[in-house]
């Protein structure tokens, strides 16, 4: 059963001037690239689209201009996670004006946690309140608050609850998730790219890689892949994606590597939100480096199976 939310969905950049205003021309020409390199949907205002950093009217402009730039060819699943269920409810009706039929929402953050039911109450108010699709993002990095298995399958017999994004290490907890859904259509994507090509194989529909802008046809190539149930070709795909991975470790901020990697592309400025660290030269030449040698593997890769 191929799913609504499936493939490989990017939680695109949101590129800024100098003024740390959304910059249009260069976030229209990455979302096309996206669309036209067979990307499967894009995440806007996530973790790495700085949807935190932004100011609100900027994070709602970086909303509306993806959706104009989609214009319905692929899904949008479009950040609204904030601090308190009202803040979040409020993010879901700007959407919802602006044409959006998809959110991603987390558990709320800043806040001490106290319970597992917090977030049931939460996503019960929301789901209850607003009308788009709900994508149930676990980010416990972010949050402080990992969702447990049942308190996943609890948010996702609500109303309009079409999926979920799983970027915790708890890898064992999303099979158990995902054993529960194979046969639905609930979505359930693996939200660490280390993990994704054997989530794949295991019937996960589909994951998150913050560089499968850089790589489209690489990224897509890996999703089929995973999917394919050809052990000896995912282990290749996964090797590949293993190797991509390591771009974005090559400095401080995991943002400021992926936003200078994908900016050798042309199209963007590697510009990060005030006052997080950027990239250094000696970074941004390894970096360089790094993509060469992703591409030089995965045009063998082809060339050996072409």
């Amino acid at each position: 059963m191929q799913k609504k939310y499936h493939g490989v969905i990017p939680p695109i950049i949101t590129p800024v001037d100098a003024k740390e205003r959304v910059d249009e021309e260069g976030f229209r020409a990455l979302i096309e690239r996206c669309v036209q390199g067979g990307l499967h949907g894009i995440f806007v205002a996530g973790t790495n689209g700085e949807c935190m950093q932004l100011t609100q009217a900027e994070r709602d402009r970086a909303i509306r201009i993806a959706l104009d730039q989609v214009h319905g060819r692929i899904p949008v699943v479009c950040g609204a996670m904030d601090c308190s269920t009202k803040r979040v409810i409020e993010n879901v009706r700007r959407i919802e004006d602006m044409g959006g039929t998809c959110v991603a929402i987390t558990s709320i953050f800043y806040a001490r946690h106290t319970s597992q039911d917090e977030s049931v109450r939460h996503f019960e108010r929301i789901s209850r309140e607003t009308s788009a699709d709900i994508i149930l993002y676990n980010m416990p990095s972010m949050t402080g608050l990992t969702f447990t298995p049942a308190t996943v399958l609890k948010i996702a017999q609500m109303d309009h609850v079409m999926g979920y994004k799983d970027s915790s290490p708890s890898y064992g907890g999303f099979l158990q998730v995902l054993a529960q859904h194979r046969n639905t259509e609930f979505a359930c994507l693996q939200g660490m790219t280390a993990q994704a090509i054997s989530a794949l194989l295991m019937g996960a529909d589909g994951f998150v890689p913050a560089l499968a802008p850089l790589f489209p046809e690489m990224f897509v190539d890996a999703y089929e892949a995973g999917i394919s149930g050809d052990t000896d070709r995912a282990w290749r795909y996964n090797e590949l994606i293993r190797e991509s991975s390591k771009i974005l470790g090559m400095s401080k901020n995991m943002t400021a590597a992926a936003k200078y990697a994908i900016s050798t592309l042309g199209l963007t400025d590697k510009r990060v939100i005030w006052p997080q660290d950027g990239t250094t030269a000696e970074e941004e030449e390894k970096i360089r480096a790094q993509i060469d040698a992703v591409r030089d593997l995965y045009a063998r890769e082809k060339e050996a199976h072409a």
